[in-house]
Parts: C-alpha cells; structure tokens; sequence
C-alpha cells in the first residue's frame, strides 16, 4: 500500500473521505475567503500572494483573455464547436493550438529577460549581447511588435501598474528595466518603431512576481481559455454546422499541375 500511495505522491492536494485540502489548506477555508487568483498562485506556487501580488497578476491574466477569431485557437475552437463535439472538445481543440508561435511569446519573453537580469555587466550592455546572441537564430525578439497593433492598447496600462508596484515595493523592478531597455535597443535608428506588446508587458509581470518562463505560458493558456470558451459557446448557439476556415462561398485556389511524361 505504501508503494502504491508513493506513486502518485504530490503536495498540492489531499484527498480523503470528508477531506480535501490545497496545498495544507482546507478547501472550505478558501471558499468565499480566497479570490480565484490567488487560488491559482497557491496552486503553482505553494504560498498565498499578497493582495497586491495577486491584484498585479490578475491584470495579467485579464489582459490576454481574448484577441479575436483571428485567432488560430479561436478560430479552431469556433469551428470544432460546430462538428457535433461538447465544449470541452472544442475549448481543449483551441488550447491545444497555442504553441511557440501562438501563446508561447510570453515564455520566450521570461526567459529573455532572466538572461538579462542574471548578466553582472551593465544593463544596455547586456541588452544588446543577449538580444543580438537571440536574433542570430530568431527572425523576431518575442514581446515586442504587433502585426495588428502600432501600439498594443494593453500596453500601457499594464507597465503602469508594474511602475506602481515597483513604487510600493511589491516587486524589484528589474525585469521591467530589462523590457525597457530592449525596446530602446530595437529601436535604435528604426523609423518605424517596434514597441513593447502584451507578450512582453505580461512576461514582465508573470517575471517580476518571479513565476518560472514554463508557468507565464501556462498562464496564458487558463487566461486565454476564458476567450476560447466564451467564443465556442457562441459559436454552439448560433445553428451553424461543419463550420470551416473560410466561407462556403469560397473556395480554396487549386494549384496542382497536370502530371508530365
């Protein structure tokens, strides 16, 4: 019995008749006590936020909720909504589309900026051997320009509260400096500037509240799930059946060449 109790040994919940506990804490002592925010953090973490931690990172989590059927994961969760499937199909369809290239900016972000911020040399100095060692292999820094946005709307209000909290003391500020000065340096002699996005402006909160680069794409994932759910069942009242990419009235360019010989 005790092998068997090992292999699925975890400290985050206790289950037994009559008890159910989170991280050592009584779930009956968290309802109506603890926010769901903070719920999350003791459930990664093992601590308790404080009320300004969690506030900070519930901004985060209620900027990336939704961008749009644009998309690619809600686009695919829209369409598998309407194939006949129930809505943890179509939610688990559209989350299993966020991948390096859709969702995972914020992580490559984190680890961007802990490379900066662990450098012992001077700031800029860093900036420029980190980002210029990443952009030999990346066509682009992650964090940073929009393809819809000249300025992502998240933006600001989002460093404005990390500005806060740097003034209250609730976070170091470093990664908010290694953002600010990688914006500076890609934009040196550019005309066309290429601001800071909400990949970067929530890395930098996910990295000050000192959440692992693993756990800032995590946390995009349970932010953007609230889209991905609210889009697949709209789709699912609106009637429509095998939903595709493009309107039935479209159809995809046919390009294959006859065979020769």
């Amino acid at each position: 019995m005790t092998t068997a109790a090992d292999w699925w040994a975890t400290s985050i919940c206790r289950m037994e008749p009559g008890v159910v506990e989170l991280r050592g804490v009584p779930v009956q002592d968290l309802i109506g006590s603890t926010s769901f925010v903070s719920t999350i953090w003791l459930m990664v973490r093992g601590t308790l936020p404080s009320p300004k931690e969690a506030a900070l990172l519930e901004a985060a989590l209620v900027s990336s909720v939704d961008h749009g059927p644009q998309a690619p994961s809600i686009a695919i969760a829209r369409m598998t909504a309407t194939c006949g499937v129930g809505l943890n199909n179509a939610m688990a369809s559209g989350v299993n589309a966020l991948g390096d290239h859709h969702g995972g900016a914020g992580q490559q972000c984190v680890e961007i900026l802990n490379d900066i911020v662990a450098h012992q040399s001077d700031l800029d100095d860093a900036v420029e051997e980190v980002i210029t060692r990443y952009r030999t292999t990346n066509r682009y820094v992650p964090g940073f320009g929009h393809r819809f946005h000249p300025v992502d709307p998240r933006r600001d209000p989002l460093l404005g509260l990390v500005d806060r909290a740097v003034a209250d003391g609730v976070v170091a500020g470093r990664h908010l400096q290694a953002a600010r000065a990688i914006e500076t340096f890609l934009n040196r002699g550019r005309t066309k500037p290429v601001p800071m996005n909400i990949d970067g402006a929530t890395a930098v909160i996910y990295a000050e509240l000192g959440f692992a680069p693993e756990l800032a794409r995590g946390l995009f994932v349970l932010s953007r799930s609230v889209g991905i759910l609210a889009h697949a069942w709209e789709e699912s009242t609106s009637g429509m059946r095998n939903k595709g990419p493009i309107p039935r009235t479209v159809l995809p360019a046919y390009r294959a060449e006859p065979p020769t010989g």
